[in-house]
């Protein structure tokens, strides 16, 4: 029996060490990526992408594709980019989870479960790929990303149907499909679009959506739009709304550039702990709190203890949650000269602020969802004890017992369950890991200016708001219509 006990403890370190080790933060795994990434080695960090197994896995993939698309399109690798970025969309759209992601959300953690992207991820696929088919040439397919930018905020505000300040469309992406449209020459949507992104800053008495005040950009382009499609009471009671006069800009003859300034880094996902206890309150019912109070989380302990487990079995919970670390606190401002003119970027996605606030949004949700799986761990692991003490207790029970073998018996039998439940335990314990993946190589801020272009070669000048001052020179054509570059 000391034996077995051993045996069964040694199992309990294999496995700690085990679940400890498969376990890492995502940040820390693929640490190698971001070193070569932020010092501009692109080519060798989407070679570290293809080194690093851990991303290859199948739960991992979204990941992986997000990541080598965003790489080959800071390579200016358009094609295989929107190849890579297309992959990770495919895997987004996957809604319904297998029984194998179910099981492991349960019985493990989220982190065994097949990661699709946050909702804010979902929506940059769509700027990465509209940009590519921007620089490709390629309008058609440029249109058909503008088109599921709409498919995309439908399905995201059917999720939050009903809920206040949820991430339910991200006003960004629907000032991007508005820019599509006109940049193909379909202005009418154009306008719808425009006037989209509008209405969801306007839903918020103070016209801001998750850190991001209504550009002054887009309100001339819904104003403007709205005249050049014939609808000139929209146009002025918008502009009465806004207090501006827009006149329309004399034709420079190169058209106009919208010129995308990425900045900084996402946050990054770490984990934190949160501890709960497991009581009973008044009229039988069962809730979770913790020790500040913050918390009351109602729990239906009769519904998954099919066995006898006592209340006190279950004790204290540590919670494994996600949390964000920002990476890029402040956006600065770029200076931009161009023909003589400056210009001055608005901020139009802030994903610091968006991630921070649909991270809080979701807490309770996620907390539940944690206590529930530990809470099923808990008893189970009860369960597994009672059953191993039964079946030790009854496989050496004889017909005649002297008082010392059966209080012998009885001790083994105790023992067994012990070290069978501390198997079980320890492996609950190590496998109650956060959830800390996310697509950390995006940009944390997203500013934007339009600028209007002279026939021929145009040289722009952007000044970076960094303790060097960089300054970066670009040099675009100016042919007529709507252009995009982004710069990072």
């Amino acid at each position: 029996m000391r034996l077995i006990t051993i045996t069964i403890k040694g199992l309990f370190f294999f496995f700690i060490a085990v679940l400890l080790v498969s376990c890492g933060s995502y940040n820390r795994k693929i640490q190698r990526y971001y070193t070569q990434m932020e010092a501009g080695r692109y080519a060798a960090a989407s070679r570290v992408l293809d080194n690093t197994k851990f991303l290859r896995r199948p739960r991992n993939q979204f990941l992986y594709y997000a990541e080598k698309g965003r790489m080959a399109h800071l390579m200016g690798l358009y094609d295989s980019s929107n190849y890579l970025l297309n992959e990770a969309d495919r895997i987004a759209e996957i809604r319904h989870k297998n029984t194998g992601d179910l099981v492991a959300g349960a019985l493990l953690n989220p982190m065994m479960q097949t990661y699709r992207g946050e909702a804010f991820e979902r929506f940059m696929l769509h700027y990465y790929k509209a940009l590519n088919y921007s620089y490709l040439g390629d309008t058609e397919n440029a249109l058909v990303e503008a088109r599921r930018i709409s498919i995309a905020t439908n399905e995201q505000m059917d999720l939050t149907k009903e809920k206040d300040n949820r991430f339910s469309r991200d006003a960004f992406s629907l000032n991007i499909q508005g820019m599509i449209y006109e940049a193909a020459g379909d202005i009418n949507n154009a306008f719808i679009a425009y006037r989209n992104a509008s209405e969801t800053y306007l839903s918020h008495p103070d016209n801001t959506w998750y850190g991001v005040s209504i550009p002054s950009q887009l309100k001339k382009d819904l104003v403007r739009t709205a005249y050049q499609n014939g609808f000139a009471a929209i146009a002025e009671r918008f502009q009465r709304q806004w207090n501006i006069d827009y006149s329309p800009a004399p034709d420079t003859g190169g058209g106009e550039l919208v010129l995308f300034i990425e900045s900084g880094r996402a946050p990054v996902k770490e984990e934190e702990n949160l501890f709960f206890t497991l009581l009973k309150g008044a009229g039988g019912s069962f809730y979770f709190t913790d020790p500040a109070g913050n918390f009351s989380i109602p729990f239906d302990f009769n519904r998954y203890n099919t066995g006898n487990v006592d209340i006190g079995d279950l004790r204290t919970f540590r919670v494994a949650l996600p949390k964000y670390a920002m990476v890029s606190p402040h956006a600065g401002t770029a200076q931009i000269l161009a023909n003589g003119k400056a210009y001055t970027p608005e901020l139009v996605e802030d994903i610091n602020t968006i991630a921070f606030q649909t991270m809080k949004e979701n807490r309770i949700k996620d907390i539940t969802a944690a206590l529930t799986r530990l809470a099923i761990k808990k008893i189970a692991e009860a369960g597994v004890r009672a059953g191993s003490k039964a079946v030790a207790n009854n496989r050496k029970r004889g017909k005649e017992e002297t008082p010392g073998e059966r209080k012998q018996r009885e001790e083994n039998a105790e023992a067994v369950a012990a070290a069978v439940g501390l198997v079980f335990q320890a492996f609950s314990l190590a496998a109650e890991k956060a959830d800390t993946r996310n697509w950390q190589s995006l940009p944390a801020y997203i500013q934007y200016v339009r600028i209007p272009l002279q026939k021929g070669i145009n040289k722009i000048s952007v000044q970076a708001p960094s303790a060097r001052n960089a300054i970066r020179t670009l040099e675009v054509e100016g042919k007529g219509g709507l252009q995009f570059v982004n710069i990072h």
